[in-house]
Order: C-alpha cells, then sequence, then structure tokens
C-alpha cells in the first residue's frame, strides 16, 4: 500500500498593495512550457506541515514566516503527482506578514520570483496553485478541492496556457 504523499505552498499575500508572491518556474516535469505557481513543495518525513511550508517559502523566495504564524486556508487532494509516483495531498497556507525580500533564491529552477496583482494572475499557472489562489481570494471556505478525479481533468494542462 502506498502512503500518501504531501505537499505544502504559501500564498503570501500583501493586503495592502493587492499582491501575492508568485513563482515562474521554467520547464519541468508538469510542464513543458514555463509556468506560474506559488512557493512551496514536498513535505520530508517526519516534518510537520506548517513547518514544511515555512522551509519552502524560504527556500524558493527568502521570505521568513514563522510556522505559528501559517493559517491552513485550504488542501487539494490530487490524483497525479507532478512525478508520475501518484496522489498526493497538497495543503495551502496564507500569510500576510514576513520578514525579508522576496528574492528569486533558485535562479537555476526559477525563471522569476515577483509580486503579482491578485485582480492579474500570471498565466499559464499550475492548476494547483489556481485553484488555490482563487478560493483563497474569493473567500471560498469550503477549504478543499480535489484534482485529476474527473475524466475532463489533466495535471499536464495549465490555466491559462
Amino acid at each position: 500500500m502506498q502512503s500518501l504523499r504531501q505537499a505544502v505552498a504559501v500564498i503570501v499575500h500583501n493586503k495592502e498593495a493587492g499582491q501575492v508572491a508568485c513563482v515562474h518556474y521554467a520547464n519541468d516535469s508538469w510542464s513543458t512550457v514555463p509556468a506560474w505557481t506559488v512557493p512551496g513543495g514536498k513535505v520530508e518525513e517526519g516534518e510537520r506541515l506548517d513547518e514544511a511550508a515555512a522551509r519552502e517559502l524560504l527556500e524558493e523566495s527568502g521570505l521568513t514566516v514563522a510556522p505559528k504564524d501559517l493559517r491552513l486556508v485550504h488542501t487539494i487532494q490530487v490524483k497525479a503527482g507532478w512525478d508520475g509516483q501518484g496522489p498526493f495531498l497538497l495543503s495551502v497556507f496564507a500569510a500576510t506578514s514576513w520578514r525579508g525580500e522576496l528574492t528569486n533564491t533558485e535562479p537555476d529552477k526559477h525563471l522569476a520570483v515577483v509580486w503579482v496583482d491578485t485582480a492579474e494572475l500570471p498565466t499559464p499557472m499550475f492548476p494547483t496553485s489556481h485553484a488555490a489562489l482563487t478560493a483563497y481570494l474569493t473567500g471560498d471556505e469550503r477549504g478543499f478541492s480535489t484534482y485529476g478525479w474527473g475524466a475532463s481533468e489533466d495535471l499536464r494542462a495549465l490555466v491559462g496556457a
């Protein structure tokens, strides 16, 4: 029996400026073209979700957030993972306060890490990031969605592509 893998993401929301931090990934296993997402990544074995989210945020953006200051805002159950190794559960946190300057700390993986206007999210975007951002920004309180369970859904189909 395969265990459910965990991934985390952080929506860093500058409410005053009406912006969120986004990462522009170069081509990778999910996409044949560069695509946008929010900072995040895999949870290491034995790692708490909030600590993994804070670690991934720092690794990908240079922004520091205390795990206790993260708020779980959405969970997405994904049927087909980024690496073809089966499903994963994505826990999406929000942060409205942080320390540091937004920086592309992994230029070998990312084309850019920038603030984007919440009214004009960049495309193409990973569908899981788009779903989480849309739910968060519209105040959708269901807190849960799925991806890849319907016949018409395809994880490689980017939103806005």
